[in-house]
C-alpha cells in the first residue's frame, strides 16, 4: 500500500460550465469551480491543514488503500481520547485539510454553490449514558468568516441517531429544519456521496442530498453571501477513542440557482 503526505491536488477553473447530469438540478451558467481529487500536495500553499497527530491522536495522509477514484484518498484517523474541552479551549479531534477562498488571488466564492463530496466511514457514534456530550461526527464545515475565528458556521454532520443532518441552522448554535429525514440511516464502511446547496444571500437555506436522496433542508439565516473557508475530513468530540473517515472527489461551484 502507498501512502504519501496529506495534500490536495487543486484545480481553480474558471469558464463555461456544462450541464450535470449528476446534480439534483441542471444548471448551465458561466461560473468558478475549485475542485480536490486528493492526490497530490501540489497546489495546496496558502491552506491550513491540521498538524499531523494534532493532541496526539488524530493523524492523516493521503492513501491508496481506499479510494473512489484516482490513486489516492484523504484519509484521517483518531487512536485515543482527548482532555474534555472547557469554556476556553476546544480539544475536538481535527483531520483536515482546509479551503480558504480569500487566500486566493480570486477571493471567496459567492452563493449560491453546489458542493459535492464522497466519504467512507468507520466510526461508531454512542450516546452518552451519563448525561455528557453525545459522539457525533462532522464531515464537512462552512464559514463565510473569513478570519481564523470560524464564528458563523454551517455543517454537515452524523448524530449517534446514524442520521446526516445540517448543523448551525438556522443560526448557530440551533437545529431547527425545513425536513429532516430520520428513517434513512447514514451508511458506513461504504462510498456515500453526498451533496450540498447553499444560498447565503435573502432567504438563505441549505440542502443536503445522500446518495441522491434529499435529507435536511433548512433556512440559514445571519450569514453573508459568501462562502470564505470549508474544510473536509475528521472532525469530532473529544471523548471518541476511535474511527476513520476517507474523503474522495471533492467539487464545490458556483451556480445560478438550484
Amino acid at each position: 500500500m502507498g501512502v504519501r503526505v496529506v495534500g490536495l491536488l487543486v484545480f481553480l477553473a474558471f469558464g463555461s460550465c456544462t450541464k450535470d447530469s449528476s446534480s439534483p438540478a441542471d444548471i448551465k451558467v458561466d461560473k468558478r469551480v475549485f475542485e480536490s481529487s486528493f492526490e497530490s500536495e501540489t497546489d495546496f500553499s496558502g491552506f491550513y491543514i491540521t498538524p499531523q497527530g494534532h493532541q496526539g491522536t488524530t493523524y492523516q495522509e493521503l492513501t491508496d488503500s481506499m479510494v473512489h477514484t484516482g490513486n489516492y484518498a484523504h484519509k484521517a484517523w483518531i487512536i485515543g481520547a482527548n482532555p474534555a474541552s472547557t469554556n476556553s479551549v476546544n480539544n475536538n479531534h481535527r483531520g483536515y485539510p482546509t479551503v480558504q477562498f480569500q487566500n486566493t488571488e480570486e477571493g471567496v466564492f459567492k452563493t449560491p454553490c453546489y458542493i459535492t463530496l464522497w466519504v467512507w466511514v468507520d466510526m461508531e457514534l454512542k450516546k452518552d449514558s451519563l448525561g455528557g456530550e453525545d459522539d457525533w461526527l462532522s464531515l464537512a464545515t462552512f464559514t463565510d468568516d473569513e478570519s481564523v475565528n470560524w464564528s458563523r458556521t454551517v455543517l454537515v454532520n452524523v448524530g449517534h441517531e446514524g442520521f446526516l443532518h445540517l448543523g448551525h441552522v438556522p443560526i448557530q448554535g440551533q437545529q431547527e429544519y425545513i425536513f429532516q429525514n430520520k428513517s434513512l440511516k447514514f451508511p458506513q464502511k461504504e462510498w456515500v456521496e453526498i451533496k450540498l446547496f447553499f444560498d447565503f444571500g435573502v432567504d438563505g437555506y441549505a440542502k443536503v442530498w445522500q446518495n441522491g436522496t434529499l435529507v435536511s433542508h433548512a433556512k440559514v439565516n445571519n450569514v453573508e453571501n459568501k462562502l470564505s473557508q470549508a474544510h473536509f475530513g475528521l472532525y469530532c468530540p473529544p471523548q471518541m477513542i476511535s474511527g476513520i473517515v476517507f474523503n474522495d472527489d471533492l467539487l464545490i461551484r458556483e451556480v445560478g440557482s438550484e
